[in-house]
């Protein structure tokens, strides 16, 4: 079951609230729309900057992936191998000033056929981060949006991400944080909005919040959960019964 969420506007103190869907499994990740309907089983949030640049960041999970999609509609000038996009998970939402080994990063480049991972190595904010081997079901790219975006039929930069849970674990309130660089201006747009002129990473510290507000994300856990009593319920049934089963024949 689906249940969409839809935000107008969203400040630093308010969390972005990640919907549970059912078809973004279908997404095909060229970085943008793909077709009218891709995307619309996800959360909505919308940015607006002091300087009137707008991002457009749909959120959603299923199974064992969170799938983000950053719609960069205000940067019509496409930069090729130098607009990119970030996005961070403080996995124990602890908020540390040092990034720690359940911080992670992930990032891509415009129309790159790269993307890279990053992990908190407790060390410092200007060398925080160590890149580390993509997990195999990681998927991020960046491309020029095309006439099935949602937003604006000019062409902007789009970058599209799915984050495989076995990385990150399972929460229903990860730290999170966006970051999207323009080129032509040489300008970061972040948000949390307070996050202003990092040149990369960030402290999570200053990281907002992402929410399952259902607490759907945790789904496999609690999945696991119902089996094994289930399972339980039913070894203890078969025991009592096989159990009445010896007395009966040992009466009779």
């Amino acid at each position: 079951m689906f249940f969409p969420i839809f935000f107008e506007s969203v400040h630093a103190e308010d969390p972005i609230l990640i919907s549970i869907s059912s078809d973004l499994d279908q997404v095909i990740f060229d970085g943008k729309w793909t077709h009218a309907y891709e995307w619309k089983q996800s959360s909505y949030n919308r940015f607006v900057f002091d300087d009137g640049n707008e991002i457009h960041l749909r959120t959603g999970h299923q199974d064992n992936f969170i799938y983000v999609h950053i719609n960069f509609a205000s940067d019509t000038n496409i930069d090729k191998g130098s607009d990119n996009a970030m996005i961070c998970f403080d996995t124990k939402n602890d908020k540390t000033i040092i990034p720690q080994s359940d911080d992670y990063c992930f990032s891509t480049t415009l129309d790159t056929k790269n993307s890279f991972t990053y992990r908190g190595n407790n060390s410092s904010i200007d060398d925080s981060f160590d890149i580390i081997s993509n997990d195999k079901n990681f998927v991020a790219k960046g491309t020029a949006s095309d006439k099935y975006d949602r937003y604006s039929k000019v062409p902007h930069t789009s970058y599209e991400f799915r984050i495989p849970l076995d990385v990150l674990g399972r929460s229903d309130n990860y730290g999170f944080y966006v970051s999207v660089y323009d080129g032509d201006s040489q300008n970061h747009y972040s948000w949390p909005y307070e996050i202003k002129n990092q040149t990369s990473f960030s402290s999570p510290s200053q990281w907002g919040d992402l929410v399952s507000p259902d607490k759907s994300l945790p789904e496999f856990d609690l999945l696991i959960m119902f089996s094994l009593t289930f399972s339980l319920m039913t070894v203890s049934i078969i025991i009592t019964k096989f159990n009445m089963f010896k007395i009966n024949t040992f009466r009779h």
